[in-house]
């Protein structure tokens, strides 16, 4: 049994290597989905309560998109997920042990929801050339998705595309999309160029976690220093402070073979030492 497991693993992981993307099945059961989904209800509800907005007409043709941002601020269950062991193995696979939680929100796709822009989230911080996987989402499906609920929609083969001027001019007939069950999570290189999609259903929303991971360098799309209360970091684990980027140790992963996480753990916030 294990060893079936072995292989699903490493099956998993050259699939996400040659096609910049990969299915990690039932991370969660159903009834686990469910359950998240309604905290993540509930989530939405807090984030409006204190201003913050659940609709980016920048991004989102209507309102029927549903987005919650700062889920780690939001509710325990989402910084559990965030840190699933199953989910960072497949981040240190690609990023390799040094690696920084960029950014976690949600997105609903009620029924009436149109996609968004086509777009690569590695292009959006970096420049070209896309050389090397520097960012990649771990996509945590909280009901089935499909192509008509507005399943995300993506490029075969465009995580090969190296230059902006690689796009052809065709690429939105070109757009596929990822289908999976509630409790999968779904792994997208962040060189992939991809879209939303449209929800044409009467009455299924397709919701989504977007758990965005970086090469250390870059910098996060969240500041958690400054956005996570006191008290939730106080009790975070070692490595998700790490993670988060909230110690003064910062690019020090490849100075002399020690790791980072060893600086980190050795000098927390004594870290002058450090340099």
């Amino acid at each position: 049994m294990a060893t079936n497991g072995i292989f699903r693993t490493e099956s998993i992981k050259q699939h996400l290597h040659e096609e910049g993307w990969a299915v990690l099945p039932n991370i969660l059961s159903k009834d686990e989905a469910a359950s998240v989904l309604n905290r993540l209800w509930k989530a939405k509800e807090q984030s409006e309560s204190r201003g913050d907005t659940t609709h980016l007409p920048h991004l989102d043709p209507n309102s029927s998109n549903v987005r919650v941002f700062y889920l780690l601020e939001l509710d325990q269950i989402f910084r559990e997920l965030i840190a699933h062991p199953k989910v960072v193995e497949m981040i240190k696979f690609v990023l390799g042990d040094n690696f920084l939680i960029s950014n976690f929100t949600a997105n609903i796709a009620r029924p009436g929801s149109q996609s968004m822009a086509l777009h690569s989230d590695q292009s959006i911080v970096v420049p070209d050339p896309w050389k090397e996987v520097w960012a990649i989402n771990a996509i945590w499906c909280l009901t089935d998705v499909y192509k008509d609920n507005g399943a995300t929609l993506y490029i075969p083969g465009s995580n090969k595309y190296e230059f902006r001027a690689d796009i052809p001019s065709n690429a939105n007939e070109l757009l596929i999309p990822f289908e999976a069950k509630a409790g999968d999570v779904i792994l997208m290189d962040g060189r992939v160029w991809h879209t939303s999609g449209a929800n044409i259903t009467k009455d299924q929303d397709r919701a989504l976690l977007f758990g965005y991971y970086t090469a250390p360098f870059l910098r996060q799309q969240v500041n958690w220093t400054a956005k996570l209360p006191k008290e939730i970091q106080d009790e975070l684990s070692d490595d998700m402070k790490v993670w988060l980027g909230l110690g003064p140790v910062a690019n020090t992963g490849r100075t002399g073979g020690i790791s980072y996480n060893y600086l980190s753990k050795q000098y927390g916030l004594e870290g002058r030492a450090a340099a």
